[in-house]
């Protein structure tokens, strides 16, 4: 646990704090309508969210925020993933960023009323199902690598009955609806383009822990779906 603690850099450190405090402020930072509530609530539950997920997940297991913290050093990371967790992480930054510009600049007609709650609703839905999915798995590291030193083994319960990747499907959630909610139609090409990397990035993570992880083969085989329930 020390020596998890010893690696956490100064940069990791800024980078943690530019991903839950200015990337969500991003549409009100770019537009600059600070009266723009459908944006601050956007960034309250990014923030909320980003910020309860980790109490909770601390508290049930300590060793994973550490995990966490430094994953960018782990030498035992797949080579595929260090190029796939950064892109995923701060390219979907493009969704608000790409907002912020619409807003600004006026590219886009507003959704009405009802299709905005809904997507808050999907939102809300994908930051709690990825909240669970934290909580309830102790080997949740920022990057794909098989956790021999922290006993890694199979985590079958909670969300994880319903697909194999529930904090995935979350993400997924968030990026699809937050065009909507931010009432941008241009943002849902970063959210389209991060959606694809997402896809292909479970898919390679699946594959590693099928050929890697003792018992995962016979997990997969009683759940079916990676990240869609019914379609993949």
């Amino acid at each position: 646990m020390n020596d998890q603690k010893e690696k956490i850099s100064p940069g990791s450190i800024v980078l943690m704090l530019f991903v839950i405090i200015s990337m969500p402020f991003l549409p009100l930072l770019i537009s600059w309508q600070w009266d723009w509530w459908e944006a601050w609530v956007y960034a309250i539950v990014f923030i909320l969210g980003f910020a309860v997920s980790r109490l909770l997940a601390a508290r049930r297991h300590p060793d994973l925020i550490a995990e966490r913290a430094h994953y960018m050093h782990q030498a035992d990371a797949k080579a595929w993933d260090k190029k796939l967790s950064p892109l995923v992480g701060l390219g979907s930054g493009f969704i608000p960023l790409v907002a912020g510009l619409d807003a600004l600049f006026s590219w886009s007609a507003s959704f009405d009323m009802a299709a905005k709650m809904a997507a808050l609703i999907i939102i809300l839905a994908g930051f709690a199902l990825g909240s669970y999915a934290l909580i309830e798995n102790r080997f949740f590291s920022g990057m794909v690598r098989i956790q021999v030193e922290r006993g890694h083994r199979v985590v079958s319960g909670g969300p994880y009955r319903l697909v194999r990747h529930p904090g995935y499907a979350g993400s997924l959630l968030v990026y699809l609806a937050s065009p909507i909610w931010l009432d941008s139609g241009w943002a849902f090409l970063p959210a389209i383009l991060i959606t694809i990397l997402l896809f292909i990035r479970t898919n390679l993570e699946d594959r590693t822990l099928q050929d890697e992880l003792d018992g995962y083969r016979e997990y997969a085989s009683q759940t079916r779906y990676r990240l869609l329930p019914g379609i993949w």
